[in-house]
């Protein structure tokens, strides 16, 4: 996403889609106001302490939304031959789902790190062991949700809940909700069934019922902002599925709070 290639940087991207592909791995981590990519089709909002993992040779398309910042650190293939523990860390990461949610924790340390790299820009070295402690802390993060019977399989809906709330405007597949706890689509939909009592697809719609009440009861927007903030792909979509599910109208439900 740069000119000049450098290990780590912290920078914001233009608010205009860009694509391209590159031949190094790169881990791409919020920081500041919301980002988007598509990656092998997949589009999710990267907001701060999420991420994408960006793999060798994959074309991918991102794009700004409004005042953003990211980190972003290449992995080339030369710099990790040299470091069999390290590129093993990095494999590992990689094999697993491609955007992710961290934990308060890591992005205590995201923060601490890149405030650092950014005080000292051309301390290369410096640069180059923030990163590759971030790097370290990921790994271990993917591997103790993923860690079997642990903590007896069951997930972190505080986690699920945010990401929906940060998302809520837009389409939520049920791969990008995985995503963000590092589990696999099937494996998240059986986890999810037998924890919640519905599908994750059922659950989303009910955080989506639910702000939408709590907008018609306290706020002045219309339906059809209502409807869009919600999620809703028109207003006439939100007002049918509103009055089959609470048999009555949204403006019914208004004037009666």
């Amino acid at each position: 996403m740069a000119s000049e290639f450098k290990h780590s940087q912290v920078m914001a991207l233009p608010n205009h889609p860009s694509l391209h592909a590159h031949d190094y791995r790169q881990v791409v981590i919020g920081l500041q106001g919301q980002t988007e990519f598509e990656l092998s089709g997949r589009g999710s909002l990267v907001g701060p302490g999420q991420g994408c993992l960006v793999s060798e040779s994959e074309l991918h398309a991102f794009s700004g939304v409004g005042h953003n910042e990211i980190l972003v650190i290449n992995l080339p293939e030369p710099l990790l031959l040299g470091e069999l523990s390290m590129k093993q860390k990095v494999d590992a990461l990689f094999a697993r789902e491609a955007y992710f949610q961290l934990d308060s924790q890591a992005q205590t340390l995201v923060k601490a790190l890149t405030a650092e790299m950014v005080a000292n820009p051309n301390d290369k070295l410096l640069g180059r062991a923030c990163a590759d402690t971030l790097l370290c802390v990921m790994e271990r993060h993917f591997r103790d949700q993923l860690a079997p019977r642990r903590h007896g399989h069951r997930l972190n809906m505080d986690i699920i809940d945010l990401y929906i709330r940060q998302h809520i405007s837009r389409k939520i597949s049920v791969a990008q909700m995985a995503g963000s706890v590092f589990l696999a689509e099937s494996q998240f939909h059986q986890l999810f069934k037998t924890q919640v009592g519905m599908t994750p697809h059922q659950y989303v719609l009910m955080r989506r019922f639910e702000l939408a009440q709590e907008l018609l009861r306290s706020s002045e927007l219309n339906l059809t902002q209502i409807s869009d903030s919600c999620g809703f792909s028109s207003q006439s979509g939100f007002t049918s599925a509103f009055s089959r599910q609470f048999g009555i109208s949204p403006s019914r439900f208004r004037q009666q709070d």
